[in-house]
């Protein structure tokens, strides 16, 4: 972590250097060290306060709940306020440590790390079936399941990294970007393997009898998804087309067991009255939210498309120039294609599209589990919303669910601000990255548990 200063001719009020770390990001990278240290330090000399008074009964314990037959376990205020400023201080650092790696911060990478957002609910919708062997089924309960899968993606982008490293280092860069390719080609189905082999091998240790015509069909089309995303990305950096091909990859893997089980339950609940397969909520979870996003792509196609032609990303600044400098002369930077096509050029960008499908997944699943379906609700903060539509029922003498649809309220209205916000903000050029992780830590807390939310209500579990 060591710092660059910043060179001692910088224009005034001119943006950073990449490689300089702001006072915010110093503060933040230095903390999360100090406090892990601490951690580490506290489980060693003092393990019953750290861990049996502490760690244990705020994270560990909702846990191994959550991964028993009763499932489900209630977030509390502690760990929720815990998830949340981790959260905030994970997409802090990771910024900055990114922008000082340079690695990419395009659509693509975007889409390349979408996949491993969607992976998370796949595999925890497979954990509510309790597919997974006992002790193995913790390693797929938030918030274990996202650090599980940060191992993988950093095992794979490490290792796409390094052909990347190769490339800029070779002396015929054209020769090695090939080897890239076909190494790519080999090493990815290898790793896909090992994914299966550790992760999704377990559920046949099980007593679930699952047909193997989805398992082997998935397995070919996750190679043939592989192979196709590695062919058409041969402009990208080794790192983004390995990242994307791996989640996807993986993706189509899990959602093979997700058919199988799908297929032995409906076999199952022939007999049940009070539980059956159900496919229409996928139509309100994923498929209106999407065609939201398409209407939101077709109205600022056109200037994305201006913009990127003149060479720009909607809402991001010219290199070296501040936020402040271009708040403080408007008038100067009136003309630029940056001030005049961002506004709706973001419309179609996949950093609001992905927030808009995710944040309505969230909400629309929510309102049909409570509300229609009879679910319960476990994190604080959405409960206090639903309580609130609860009374407004009340008040109403509205008889029909618990409120929830007061939540998927609140969603689209969050969803309103987040298309005009980010029409709206204009970021640095060292600001990128975080647009991107920002973008992905609203996806973790909102299309990750819509996709979950309709997984359960199609499996009904």
């Amino acid at each position: 972590m060591d710092e660059v200063e910043a060179p001692e001719d910088l224009q005034k009020d001119g943006a950073l250097p990449d490689e300089v770390y702001s006072p915010l990001e110093s503060v933040v990278l230095w903390s999360l060290l100090a406090i892990g240290c601490g951690v580490v330090f506290g489980l060693i000399v003092a393990p019953e306060t750290v861990w049996d008074e502490g760690l244990a009964p705020v994270v560990w314990d909702p846990i191994v709940e959550d991964a028993s037959d009763s499932g489900d376990a209630g977030y509390n205020r502690w760990n929720t306020a815990l998830y949340t400023a981790g959260l905030f201080a994970a997409v802090l650092a990771l910024q900055a440590l990114f922008r000082r790696w340079r690695l990419p911060s395009d659509d693509l990478m975007l889409l390349a790390l979408t996949s491993w957002v969607v992976l998370a609910p796949v595999l925890r919708v497979l954990e509510d079936a309790h597919m997974f062997p006992d002790g193995r089924d913790l390693l797929y309960i938030s918030p274990l399941i996202h650090l599980h899968l940060a191992g993988w993606l950093v095992g794979v982008g490490f290792l796409a990294h390094r052909l990347d490293v190769a490339v800029a280092r070779a002396q015929r860069p054209a020769l090695v970007e090939r080897r890239v390719h076909h190494a790519l080609l080999f090493t990815l189905p290898v790793l896909l393997a090992g994914f299966w082999s550790w992760v999704l091998r377990p559920i046949h240790e099980t007593d679930v009898a699952l047909d193997l015509a989805p398992l082997v069909g998935s397995a070919l089309v996750a190679l043939a998804a592989v192979t196709l995303i590695l062919m058409r990305t041969t402009h990208a950096p080794a790192l983004t087309r390995g990242l994307m091909a791996f989640g996807c990859g993986s993706v189509v893997l899990s959602l093979g067991y997700y058919v199988a089980l799908s297929l032995h339950l409906s076999e199952v609940y022939v007999d049940d009255p009070y539980n059956a397969i159900v496919l229409w909520p996928l139509l309100v979870i994923v498929v209106l939210p999407c065609l939201v996003g398409v209407a939101l792509h077709r109205l600022g196609a056109s200037d994305l498309r201006h913009l990127r032609a003149s060479g720009y990303e909607p809402g991001v600044l010219p290199v070296g120039i501040s936020l402040k400098q271009w708040e403080d002369d408007p008038a100067a930077f009136e003309d630029h294609p940056v001030e005049r096509l961002s506004n709706r050029a973001m419309l179609a960008s996949p950093l609001v599209i992905l927030m808009v499908v995710g944040q309505l997944s969230d909400g629309l699943a929510t309102f049909l589990g409570l509300d229609v379906f009879g679910y319960g609700e476990k994190h604080v903060a959405s409960q206090g919303v639903i309580d609130i539509g609860s009374r407004i029922n009340e008040s109403l003498g509205i008889d029909f669910g618990v409120g929830a649809w007061f939540f998927a309220v609140i969603k689209i209205a969050l969803v309103s601000a987040i298309v005009v916000l980010f029409s709206r903000m204009r970021v640095e050029h060292r600001q990128q990255h975080l647009r991107v992780l920002v973008v992905l830590a609203v996806m973790i807390v909102g299309l990750a548990p819509g996709l979950r939310d309709v997984g359960r209500l199609i499996l009904d579990v």
